[in-house]
């Protein structure tokens, strides 16, 4: 009984949660859970920034948000779970939504051309934004 109950209290919404998400969604700059942080505080000072990254992860398992792990440090994080492409520039290390052929017709072109089935997949751009050129 006492595992269903911790189940049932990790799954059902929270107001951390809600911000936190709501947060990241009003936001196109695919923050770090830091810079995310810092934003959800302005509006719940009292929040953590160990309740910060375990709704990201709670988010992140239940497809709700990206996480981009780009082999730093840190990870950044996107509202929009759709299969997207994004552009880093190598300059700022700013991160954009690029579009981009659908990701449908390009996920079944690599199915059709090598057999595979293809769950998902990941498409970075890298550069110099036009404030760094």
């Amino acid at each position: 009984m006492k595992n269903e109950e911790n189940h049932n209290s990790k799954s059902r919404r929270s107001r951390q949660r809600d911000l936190i998400l709501a947060t990241l969604r009003g936001t196109k700059s695919h923050p770090t859970a830091l810079e995310l942080y810092e934003k959800v505080r302005g509006e719940m000072p009292r929040i953590s920034l160990g309740t910060v990254y375990r709704n990201l992860k709670w988010l992140r398992e239940r497809g709700e948000v990206l996480e981009l792990d780009y082999g730093a440090t840190f990870s950044r994080f996107d509202g929009n779970a759709a299969n997207h492409y994004h552009f880093t520039c190598e300059g700022c290390g700013r991160v954009f939504d690029v579009a981009g052929p659908p990701a449908q017709s390009l996920e079944r072109s690599v199915a059709r051309d090598t057999g595979f089935r293809v769950l998902s997949h990941r498409l970075e751009f890298y550069g110099l934004c036009a404030d760094c050129q």
